[in-house]
């Protein structure tokens, strides 16, 4: 028996946690909950395999491409499948959608009220060299009233998500997820095969530290996120110089940024000119990471607007994106509308 000086340590699991924030709304059906606990299995699932990469024969490539021309890992195609499999069959939702297919995916029995998004493995190309990669989720109540979910279901913008998260296979494991109520971040527990709350009530915090960019594409850049990027490196005398950190994994360098405050972006580049948009998916990555950011008290933009108003026009949209510290956000946005005469 503990002394009575001391008290208990007290353990939150995902689960537990999502169900205390299910009792703050008294018409909830238990059905989100489910859902989000669904897609904590499939994490826990793909971590495994992740951790082990090396000796299970799923490093490498296979020989397809996927709808964004980028040839599949063998690791993509088991966290796509993994993420289908465990909700394709629950009733929980109308309809799927994963950037690693074309068209939204049909659910086998009678379909649900939910619509789930996910970039089943990001930052998929740093598996071989055994670079932090994750996953990217968002949940979104279906628009159609019946019968199996459309295109339609899944062309929503931001503003419309019920929740969203990430979950990152690094040196730990941790899902990260906001349901509009705070972020809140577990760390997967190996040794009892949970994650455990670790990051109660996430902000970011001020003063910020970093910026997160691809400088080899700097010479591709508009003058108005050149003159940005010199501003964060105190080259125009406007602020002290941050921190250079970038992996090259979006979730990897989002939570950096989220935890120790900063920026990550990746503007439009006019290397191709048949992609003048950039290059991250607007509803797989931007959207959902941007309902993150501002319930932590950051702030996502395009470099014009912010992210969560943007409707998207087709299922692989893609939008140039800044996002983390708001103040470094707005700057952003204030830098291009001096100098870029066209929309970036």
């Amino acid at each position: 028996m503990l002394p009575k000086s001391e008290d208990p340590i007290k353990i939150i699991t995902i689960e537990r946690h999502i169900l205390e924030e299910q009792l703050q709304f008294p018409d909830a059906t238990g059905v989100l909950t489910q859902l989000l606990y669904d897609i904590a299995l499939a994490g826990k699932v793909i971590s495994s395999r992740t951790s082990r990469a090396g000796l299970a024969e799923i490093l490498g490539r296979t020989e397809e491409v996927n709808i964004q021309g980028e040839v599949v890992q063998k690791l993509d195609r088991f966290a796509d499948l993994t993420i289908y499999r465990l909700n394709d069959h629950t009733g929980r939702l109308a309809v799927m959608a994963s950037e690693e297919n074309e068209h939204p995916m049909p659910i086998s029995n009678s379909p649900g009220k939910y619509v789930l998004l996910y970039d089943p493995l990001d930052g998929s190309s740093n598996i071989d060299y055994n670079i932090p990669i994750g996953t990217i989720f968002s949940i979104y109540r279906r628009r159609t009233e019946s019968g199996p979910g459309t295109l339609e279901d899944c062309l929503q913008p931001g503003r419309n998500l019920v929740a969203a998260g990430y979950i990152l296979y690094g040196s730990s494991t941790m899902l990260v997820y906001t349901t509009g109520q705070g972020v809140h971040g577990f760390t997967l527990d190996p040794s009892v095969g949970e994650f455990l709350l670790s990051h109660p009530n996430i902000r970011i915090p001020e003063p910020p530290v970093y910026f997160s960019v691809n400088l080899g594409y700097r010479m591709f850049w508009s003058e108005g996120v050149k003159r940005y990027t010199d501003h964060l490196q105190g080259l125009d005398g406007g602020m002290k110089a941050l921190s250079l950190r970038y992996v090259g994994s979006l979730v990897a360098d989002f939570h950096r940024n989220l935890l120790a405050g900063g920026v990550f972006y990746y503007p439009a580049d006019f290397k191709d000119p048949k992609k003048p948009q950039g290059k991250l998916r607007l509803a797989y990555e931007a959207a959902p990471l941007a309902f993150i950011a501002e319930q932590a008290n950051g702030y996502a933009s395009d470099g014009v607007r912010n992210i969560l108003d943007i409707t998207p026009t087709s299922l692989h949209q893609r939008t140039p994106l800044f996002i983390g510290t708001r103040s470094l956000v707005e700057k952003a946005e204030a830098f291009i509308r001096e100098y870029d005469s066209v929309r970036v």
